[in-house]
């Protein structure tokens, strides 16, 4: 979104051919064309997030759901924070499967409101990862030693 801007790329072809004009046309064309292999990764990831994701639906369906549930009156805060945080991060991803979906595929008057929430992805992915990543170091270091082995390992 920021280093391969297309106008950020126009901007800098504009300014290393000063001695050669191009149109305004012929530098958003090269700039297109410098982004269009990021443009394919981000394709060929998708793909791989929702296999990943739709594989784990699936496993939690068939084997149950493996986070605390939020709802439950007898939970700790910390077990309802918890389950929260797993039910907003599985909202999350499904919000940017569709929307990033959509946009592939649908071309209408919602384009441009679905583009804008499927940016959202770049803020909310990060906090998600260092959310869990934090969760781990305290489950670790309080009530959860070999959190990380069992994740890995599998529960024996």
């Amino acid at each position: 979104m920021y280093w391969m801007n297309k106008n950020h790329i126009v901007f800098i072809i504009g300014n290393k051919t000063q001695n050669t004009p191009l149109s305004k046309e012929q530098m958003v064309e090269i700039a297109t064309s410098i982004r269009e292999p990021m443009w394919q990764w981000h394709d060929y990831a998708a793909y791989i997030v929702l296999f990943i994701f739709l594989t784990k639906v699936i496993y939690m369906i068939v084997k149950g759901i493996k986070f605390p549930n939020p709802f439950l009156k007898n939970q700790s805060a910390k077990e309802r924070l918890q389950g929260f945080t797993y039910l907003l991060f599985y909202l999350f991803v499904t919000v940017s499967i569709v929307t990033g979906f959509y946009l592939k595929w649908i071309e209408d008057e919602w384009k441009e409101q679905m583009e804008t929430v499927h940016k959202w992805a770049i803020y909310w992915f990060p906090i998600f990862i260092l959310l869990h990543f934090a969760g781990i170091l305290i489950g670790e270091l309080t009530s959860k030693k070999g959190i990380v082995s069992k994740m890995i390992g599998g529960d024996q």
